[in-house]
């Protein structure tokens, strides 16, 4: 993926983070049929070795599973908070005049090696796991053994279960860090007027990055 030396973000603490703080990813992957891209919620487990593996599930009717060998290359997509950054907001309208529009975001590539996992067992167990995590913050809280056992095991049957073993995360983190601090203290205002959850998430993400390099430049931790 590409990014800018000032956008680029390599921790994988924070792409870990971001990566379960999305819980839903496009994953795209280069068969001998051409391009396959499933749209999915995963969780995101850590291994002994800092890295990472995706669980996930897809429709069976879904070719994308099918197509799958040892040969092929997948890359989950994670996106983050992203929004339209207008040029009048920019400080450096008034002095030159030389702006213009971009987007902000926050994007994770996670590329490895997509396995299938055509288990009862595993399946049964990954949908608990979903399911829980989702619904863990509920007053009342569904889990899958409040449905009739018969009609989950048919359910189940519908699906496959996909696991993706990651070998390289790359990071996005566009929060206009290239440009002056007055323009981005200018950009982040703009954000916070705006009146949809994205933008004003968004210059949270700016207000936090652009604190972070103060600190930095101040010896402050």
């Amino acid at each position: 993926m590409y990014a800018r030396d000032t956008s680029r973000e390599s921790r994988p603490e924070v792409l870990m983070a971001a990566m379960r703080y999305a819980k839903f990813c496009a994953m795209v992957s280069t068969t001998g049929g051409g391009l396959h891209a499933s749209h999915l919620p995963v969780i995101v487990e850590e291994t002994g070795d800092g890295s990472a593996v995706l669980n996930g599930h897809l429709s069976r009717n879904n070719p994308h599973w099918r197509a799958i060998n040892e040969q092929a290359e997948t890359v989950a997509i994670f996106q983050g908070p992203h929004s339209y950054i207008s040029p009048s907001w920019y400080e450096t309208k008034a002095e030159t005049g030389k702006v213009v529009p971009t987007w902000g975001y926050i994007a994770v590539h996670a590329h490895g090696s997509l396995e299938v996992i055509d288990d009862a067992d595993w399946v049964r167990e990954h949908v608990n796991a979903l399911t829980n995590l989702h619904e863990a913050s509920r007053p009342e809280p569904w889990a899958v053994s409040d449905a009739p056992d018969d009609y989950i095991t048919v359910m189940l049957r519908g699906i496959v279960g996909v696991r993706l073993s990651v070998e390289r995360l790359d990071g996005s983190w566009k929060l206009n860090q290239h440009r002056s601090e007055d323009d981005q203290r200018s950009t982040i205002a703009g954000l916070y007027g705006e009146d949809d959850p994205q933008s004003l998430e968004l210059g949270d993400e700016m207000a936090e990055a652009l604190a972070s390099v103060q600190d930095e430049s101040t010896g402050e931790l």
